[in-house]
Parts: C-alpha cells; sequence; structure tokens
C-alpha cells in the first residue's frame, strides 16, 4: 500500500498529514507500515461512529430489534471508512498484511454486532452500556484473537482518563503520551510513532490521539465526580482535552 493516506484531502488524511510535520517523512517498510496502522485505526473509528451515531436507537426502551445486525453495523461502518480514506477494503489486496489485518478487523466488527444482539434489542430497558468505548474495546479484542501475535489495537488514554483497567497505558505508550502528545509544543492531531519494544518483541509503533468533543463531555465533563450516565464520575475534562489514543502494534 503505497502512502494512500497521504493522497486524500480531508477525514483521517488531515491526522495523516499532521504525522508527517511532526515525525518526518518515513521510508519503505516503516512508510507501509504506517499506513497500515492508520487504516485499522481509521476502520475502528468508522465503526464506532455508526454506534454513537444510533446510540439514542440502542438506548431506546420502547424499541425491541434495533436493525443493527453484524452486517447492517459493518456495511455502514466501510461506507465511512471509504468516504474518508477512500479506500474500498473489499478492494485491498487479501494476502497483503494491510488486506489481511483489515478484513480480521471487519469480521471482528461483525462477530461484536451478532454476538451482542440480546442485550442491544431488549426492550423495556434504556441504557444498555454497549456505547463506543465498551464496543471498541470488545473489537479489539477480538481482532486480538483472530490474528494472534501479529499485531495489536488499543485504546488507552492519559491515566486520569482512564476507566477500565485493561486500558492503562504501557511504560512506552505513557512516555509518548506524557511527553509528546501532552506537550505544549505538540501539534495538535499529530500522530506519534517509533520502532520500539512490546515487551521482548520488537514493533513498529503507533500512537493516534482522540481529543474530547462536545459529546464526550456528558460522561467526562463537569462537575469532576458527579457520576454520568453509566455509574462512573466525571473525570473533569474540557473541550479539546487529549480524552484518548488508539495504540496500533505491528510486531516485527
Amino acid at each position: 500500500m503505497r502512502s494512500v493516506f497521504f493522497q486524500r484531502r480531508h477525514g483521517f488524511a488531515v491526522v495523516a498529514l499532521a504525522c508527517i510535520l511532526a515525525i518526518g517523512s518515513a521510508h519503505g517498510a516503516d512508510q507501509d507500515d504506517l499506513d497500515i496502522a492508520l487504516g485499522l485505526s481509521g476502520m475502528l473509528r468508522a465503526a464506532r461512529t455508526v454506534i454513537a451515531a444510533n446510540q439514542d436507537r440502542i438506548n431506546d426502551p420502547a424499541l425491541g430489534d434495533k436493525g443493527l445486525t453484524g452486517e447492517a453495523v459493518l456495511a455502514e461502518a466501510i461506507r465511512n471508512f471509504t468516504k474518508s480514506t477512500g479506500i474500498v477494503p473489499n478492494e485491498t489486496d487479501p494476502t497483503s498484511r494491510f488486506g489481511r489485518l483489515l478484513r480480521a478487523q471487519m469480521a471482528a466488527v461483525q462477530t461484536v454486532m451478532d454476538e451482542n444482539q440480546g442485550a442491544i434489542n431488549r426492550s423495556g430497558i434504556g441504557f444498555k452500556g454497549f456505547v463506543p468505548a465498551v464496543f471498541g474495546r470488545l473489537v479489539n479484542e477480538e481482532f486480538q484473537r483472530l490474528v494472534g501475535a501479529e499485531a495489536r489495537i488499543k485504546v488507552t488514554a492519559p491515566p486520569r482518563f482512564v476507566r477500565n483497567r485493561k486500558a492503562r497505558p504501557d511504560n512506552w505508550e505513557l512516555a509518548a503520551i506524557e511527553k509528546q502528545l501532552m506537550s505544549s509544543q505538540w501539534e495538535k492531531g499529530a500522530i506519534y510513532s517509533a520502532e520500539a519494544m512490546e515487551g521482548d518483541r520488537k514493533a513498529f509503533r503507533v500512537l493516534v490521539p482522540e481529543y474530547y468533543s462536545e459529546g464526550c463531555l456528558a460522561c467526562h465533563g463537569t462537575p469532576k465526580g458527579e457520576n454520568d450516565i453509566t455509574g462512573y464520575p466525571k473525570e473533569g475534562g474540557a473541550l479539546g482535552d487529549l480524552g484518548g489514543v488508539i495504540s496500533i502494534t505491528l510486531y516485527r
């Protein structure tokens, strides 16, 4: 895959361009790996967007079947992804690393939705707890099951915003978040990537920052300490704060 994200002017390409400005041009295998990481990040975001757009529908206690099957959600995620990147997933080479990983990720999206139909379609109950963050974690876990030791995707955050212990940043992620992404000198939206060890394995690691929008603050904003709809205390986050980081690891 040849720098496809740098050929677009909108969506995720803006983030990719910021990456060039932040870490300089990459070449050869590293550039291919960066493109793969951005693609996987883009598909995760595209799928989460579907869940966010249908949150009121999911939480409607009067509605039974929501029509959010694995097939339907994946189809919408693919449309979101293609619109943002210009890439048609099913036209990627299925024998390439990107093609294989992207297909595994799409399979994970469909599996997670199909396995959670009972909870999503339960009538008489409002808030189901099936929010974009939970959906994303389940997709990443299923993706890991499918690809094994080839790659890993995780959504982490600065420690004060981490709610699930599984999402805590490891030492490398924490150092990069604090010294790079949270630095006053860091260009907002810029991606951080580096060759780094993950445990005892060599890897190409990429961090894609995500910032709080107005919609995020209902759960993560103020007043700090007040319980949100999920039962967690709000963290007191502000609009534009670094609230999350998609961490992609491609093992060598």
